[in-house]
């Protein structure tokens, strides 16, 4: 019962007010929803849209150092058009409790107004253990991976934290003189440098390893060989990476900011991003502690099991039933 229509019709701020509409009442849709934080200001029918989060109405400026111009423009867009399409939603799913407060304090929803909810990520399967010698090797072998490492999923997005990181990990190596690199996936090297210089460390680059492009499928052997995977962001509305990790049997290391202890759910070593030095001292406190890594494993192979997309895919079939009988009335 799918169908894809593909909508060749110019950039994102062009088709998605105009052509998107127009293509779902001609398929004869009972119900438009958009799942990427913006959506039609006149969809012509009932509008669900999923706000994963607000940070771009935060009061952050748009042109603030650190992002990419299109990122920049993004933010730009979605500031101009989420407000008004919030006023015009039949219901607004958001990813974590967290971000359902934020969203509903923002734009002062009343306590009747039932529109808001929060409906969890969830974590695709083929994220586990992997007991396959050959496949682990076949990994690391592709992507060059080192025999100890690191992990961390870094961006040029400011909230990701990737300075604070970095320095965390030039501490921990200056502290403990151990062999261990920090593997990054696709990330500019000439940005990657400019951060290096900036924290007084442009030598950590050969302990850096830059695999560029990482197919998903790919993943799972990525987590499972790595020691420590590192999430400190500064700001996140759900986190799938950290429970990505923790299905794969690898102890996390994340923020005590927005959501990300909710997630977590005590399965994780919890920091103060915005302090290196706690980064640097969890790390530390990891590799020495092996019982403190176990228990780390274990309560994480457990929170994840909480997360699948078939339990989010049922609450949002509801929230499909409720709207359409409503307005069949």
């Amino acid at each position: 019962n799918f169908k894809i229509v593909e909508l060749s019709v110019g950039p994102y701020p062009t088709w998605e007010p105009f052509a998107l509409p127009k293509a779902a009442k001609k398929e004869g849709c009972d119900i438009l929803h958009c799942t990427s934080n913006t959506a039609p200001v006149n969809p012509g029918m009932p509008l669900i849209v999923t706000l994963h989060d607000i940070i771009y109405l935060e009061g952050i400026s748009i042109f603030k150092k650190g992002g990419t111009w299109y990122q920049k423009f993004g933010n730009m867009y979605r500031r101009y058009v989420v407000p008004a399409v919030v006023k015009k939603s039949d219901k607004i799913i958001t990813v974590s409790k967290f971000e359902r407060n934020r969203i509903k304090d923002f734009f002062g929803f009343p306590e009747s107004d039932q529109r808001l909810v929060a409906v969890y990520n969830g974590v695709s399967e083929h994220f586990k253990p992997v007991k396959d010698k050959s496949e682990l090797t076949r990994v690391k072998e592709k992507y060059k991976l080192p025999d100890r490492y690191f992990f961390f999923l870094g961006n040029t997005d400011p909230k990701k934290n990737t300075p604070g990181t970095l320095k965390a990990f030039s501490d921990y190596l200056k502290k403990t003189k151990e062999d261990v690199y920090l593997v990054m996936l696709d990330y500019e090297k000439q940005e990657l440098t400019k951060i290096l210089n900036s924290i007084g460390d442009p030598e950590l680059i050969n302990k850096i390893i830059l695999t560029g492009y990482v197919v998903n499928t790919d993943l799972p052997s990525i987590y499972n060989q790595c020691e420590i995977f590192l999430y400190p962001s500064l700001r996140e509305s759900f986190g799938i990476p950290m429970l990505e990790a923790m299905r794969c049997g690898t102890p996390v290391i994340t923020s005590n900011t927005s959501s990300m202890p909710e997630v977590s759910g005590g399965a994780a070593y919890i920091v103060d991003p915005h302090i290196p030095e706690e980064i640097t001292n969890a790390i530390i406190e990891i590799q020495k502690d092996n019982k403190l890594r176990e228990e780390l494993i274990a309560k994480g192979l457990k929170q994840a099991e909480k997360f699948s997309w078939k339990n989010m895919a049922i609450e949002v079939l509801e929230l499909y039933k409720d709207i359409y009988n409503n307005h069949k009335r």
